[in-house]
């Protein structure tokens, strides 16, 4: 698996290195492919009062310009295990006390919040299943560094058949569910209605 996830990085840093601080740098085909994902993840989120979130699979950073529009009393940490991808997400934000990176987790602090957005799409050439045991295991760990609740998305087996990919993962998103709400919280919401080939998993804890 950390050979896999080596060559998922070295796929994302081609991706940033070649196309920037843009959706292609994190492989969306277009800004409102982005913007909505982020608006079902942040479902998650009370934002009445200060809350603190760790995006977990940051990439760049987008996802702050999008808080920023919402919020502005929030503290971000961006998790990524590319390198390219925080130096550039550094860059952008060195002026912004509330912003920071780590590429290690054991550096995550437990915040109120943390949002996963396209992170578990691309396995590569890894088998569905091995990839499957990969994204419950992480789910785990978005849990264990999470407060108030934790959000992620990723490909849904409801895809049309003549688009799906044989690089790419489509989760059962029942399956997700189910695993969800046995194991982290009896508030979790399925969001499937978005008009696009992904589902967005809510857990209130």
């Amino acid at each position: 698996m950390q050979e896999l996830l080596r060559d998922v990085e070295a796929y994302f840093e081609d991706k940033i290195k070649t196309h920037g601080a843009t959706h292609y740098g994190v492989d969306f085909t277009t800004p409102s492919a982005q913007t909505t994902r982020f608006e079902q993840l942040v479902k998650v989120v009370d934002g009445d009062t200060a809350f603190s979130i760790n995006d977990y699979g940051s990439g760049y950073g987008a996802l702050v310009e999008f808080l920023a529009t919402r919020w502005t009393d929030f503290a971000y940490c961006g998790f990524d295990i590319s390198k390219a991808m925080r130096t550039v997400g550094e860059s952008l934000y060195a002026s912004d006390t509330r912003i920071r990176f780590t590429g290690d987790y054991g550096e995550l602090d437990v915040a109120d919040y943390t949002v996963a957005s396209g992170i578990f799409n691309i396995k590569l050439d890894c088998d569905s299943d091995t990839w499957e045991r990969y994204v419950i295991e992480e789910v785990g760990r978005m849990a264990a560094v999470s407060k108030k609740g934790f959000a992620f998305n990723m490909l849904t087996s409801y895809s049309d058949p003549e688009h799906m990919r044989d690089d790419l993962y489509y989760g059962d998103p029942l399956l997700y569910f189910d695993h969800c709400k046995r194991n982290f919280s009896r508030n979790v919401a399925l969001l499937h209605d978005y008009n696009g080939f992904d589902f967005t998993i809510i857990v209130r804890l």
